[in-house]
């Protein structure tokens, strides 16, 4: 006996770090002093000495269950994007520049090409973010998970001057809150998805007009990443006054902690064009609105707050950023809350 018998090939592990390598290198910034393969990634923070400051802000989350349709359409390389994207968001949202991220894959067998194809999208994600990928672990668990299927999460850090972040402490009434389009259902809500739909190669394949692809390509579109939006918006010389990161919970989970007391969003549902795969999911499922925006995005994957002397200047650095903004909404005096009409 020994522990390749046992499920464990190490074998393929090496496999695996040489294949995600060229990846990997793709995604360094100067700032990293240490290759992949070691025991921990270093990263210089050299440069960021003339911050009044220097503040560091984390992220850490998972892709949920949307690893289900990746697993059912054996498409691995774009769900790296959504793990990443899902981290960096809210450092971004805090007015943080994301540094490095590190990956975890937990896997039933380790299958070198799948491996790095996984992480393909993860370097992928990390250039949007002009991240470094600096580290990671591929952990191969044999009779814990089925020999197919995985789980991947994450792990960002990023560094902001202290004066810079965005807290929602200056949140006055009749400021304007700007959102961003999202690319779709993002990562929030595929269990209830996954409910709606029927979870079969052939249902997913299926080709829908109002979609414009297949059922499976609509879900499992990468979550767009807004850093170089938001990074946008500061260079041209606005204060973000608050943001929010629509994920779990959606609108009324999230919009809540962009604000602080005394202050209530009103967003007008007609302000934005909702995605046709939101429309498919009440429609089929049967849930109502309340619930809708309650769990998904709903074609918004960040909103922020802007003063009104501000708007022009946020709408055009989004579209340079090549990100789609819409005015969705302002602040008022009033309980703290979130009400859509």
């Amino acid at each position: 006996m020994d522990y390749k018998n046992a499920g464990v090939d190490i074998e393929a592990g090496y496999k695996s770090v040489e294949l995600m390598k060229k990846h990997v290198q793709e995604t360094m910034r100067p700032e990293v002093l240490t290759n992949l393969g070691g025991f921990s990634g270093a990263f210089s923070m050299e440069k960021f000495k003339e911050m009044e400051k220097p503040t560091l802000v984390s992220g850490t989350d998972g892709v949920g269950t949307k690893l289900k349709l990746a697993f059912l359409l054996d498409k691995h390389d774009t769900i790296g994007i959504d793990c990443v994207a899902m981290c960096v968001n809210d450092i971004a949202c805090a007015g943080g520049e994301p540094l490095f991220f590190l990956d975890y894959i937990a896997c039933g067998k380790n299958e070198p090409e799948k491996i790095a194809e996984i992480v393909s999208g993860v370097a992928n994600g990390c250039k949007q973010a002009d991240a470094a990928l600096i580290g990671g672990e591929t952990a191969e668990m044999p009779g814990f998970y089925p020999v197919d299927e995985y789980d991947l999460a994450g792990f960002a850090v990023g560094v902001v001057d202290e004066k810079d972040l965005i807290t929602g402490a200056d949140l006055k009434a009749e400021d304007v809150l700007i959102g961003m389009a999202s690319s779709g259902v993002h990562s929030n809500g595929f269990s209830l998805v996954r409910k709606v739909f029927e979870m079969t190669k052939e249902n997913l394949g299926t080709y829908y007009d109002e979609l414009g692809t297949t059922l499976g390509e609509a879900l499992l579109a990468p979550t767009k990443i807004y850093v170089k939006a938001l990074r946008s918006v500061k260079e041209a010389g606005v204060t973000i006054r608050a943001c929010s990161h629509i994920t779990g919970g959606g609108f009324y989970e999230n919009v809540p902690r962009m604000l602080k007391e005394g202050t209530h969003a009103v967003i007008k549902k007609d302000s934005y064009p909702i995605p046709p795969i939101f429309r498919m999911l009440a429609e089929k499922g049967e849930i109502e609105e309340h619930m809708m925006y309650n769990t998904f995005n709903m074609g918004l994957g960040m909103i922020l707050a802007v003063n009104q002397a501000d708007v022009f200047k946020t709408i055009e650095a989004i579209k340079a950023a090549g990100e789609t903004p819409y005015i969705v909404g302002h602040i008022e005096s009033q309980e703290k809350g979130v009400t859509l009409c």
